[in-house]
């Protein structure tokens, strides 16, 4: 089997993170034994590094003082792992693991094999569940002008769950057959480490929101591809870190869509889209609390600003 390196950047979500932390060693005890488990903590007042060190001390913790964001937190220890080149590195694997998600049996293994069974198969994102065990979407396509439409305006009921959302069909993920998708969600992705060495580290500009989707994007633009591993199966408890902060998550979102959306859209979709975004935050704005308003304005500012 490749060499495993589990990563999990983890922010005041303690108890959710020991329930990650058992599911995942149940789960490597099967699948991956010698597999190397990193927490990166990001500065929790919850007692989360005093928690690992105590119940977990396989693990590797870091513990900054600061809030690092998503993808600085992963990329501490992904440029840590990859920084001497190795002959064995096209046998080496990163999965990076939200603290709020369980993992169940086998997932481990499904996600592994879905990346050795395809040589140009860079990531492979998991078959998401809610915690009462409904379907949660875990795949999407990379996101154009409908996504956000649906995201700032009212949309027919009907639609939301299409192909014009950016979903793919939930027929895909009733089989255990691997297919593939532009993009996983980041809670749980499973990534070859020849292909970040290809295109590089996740972009640190993104603090929160979108750091996977443009890793993703230039994944493919580099030749590589993404899949979904239904068989993969991982609960997940959605937004327990950002719920904290609703407003500044906000804010993070969509500031992130710009740089996300300037970056891999030509001039005529870009204009549109920061048009759209801009009709969109004023909408909001008319409902909206003084701290809200405050957000969309900044959101309106990004978006002019970023080209």
């Amino acid at each position: 089997m490749p060499d495993l390196t589990v990563v999990i950047v983890s922010w005041n979500v303690r108890e959710l993170l020991a329930s990650c932390l058992r599911s995942l060693f149940r789960d490597l005890g099967h699948s991956a034994p010698d597999a190397s488990v990193w927490v990166v903590d990001n500065a929790s007042t919850d007692g989360t590094p005093e928690m690992v060190a105590e119940s977990f001390p396989q693990v590797q913790l870091i513990v900054s003082e600061e809030n690092l964001g998503f993808a600085a937190g992963n990329n501490r220890v992904l440029r840590e792992t990859l920084r001497d080149p190795a002959p064995s590195d096209g046998d080496s694997i990163f999965w990076l693991l939200n603290p709020d998600t369980e993992v169940k049996s086998g997932a481990t293994a499904a996600l592994m094999n879905a990346l050795e069974a395809r040589p140009r198969a860079a990531v492979a994102g998991a078959k998401l569940l809610y915690p009462d065990g409904s379907f949660q979407h875990g795949a999407f396509r990379f996101p154009g002008l409908m996504q956000l439409a649906f995201e700032l305006f009212p949309m027919p009921e009907q639609l939301y769950e299409t192909s014009l959302n950016g979903r793919y069909p939930r027929r895909l993920y009733n089989d255990e057959i691997p297919f593939p998708i532009d993009h996983p969600l980041g809670a749980s992705m499973m990534v070859r480490a020849e292909a970040i060495r290809d295109v590089g580290l996740m972009d640190e500009g993104f603090r929160m929101y979108c750091e996977e989707i443009d890793w993703c994007w230039r994944m493919e633009e580099a030749g590589w591809r993404a899949y979904c591993a239904p068989a993969a199966r991982v609960i997940h408890h959605a937004g327990q870190s950002t719920s904290q902060v609703p407003v500044a998550s906000f804010r993070n979102l969509w500031t992130s869509r710009a740089r996300l959306y300037a970056r891999h859209h030509g001039p005529l979709t870009w204009h549109l889209a920061r048009t759209m975004v801009r009709l969109g935050m004023e909408r909001r704005m008319e409902s909206a609390s003084r701290e809200m308003v405050r957000a969309c304005g900044d959101v309106i500012h990004a978006w002019e600003n970023e080209r």
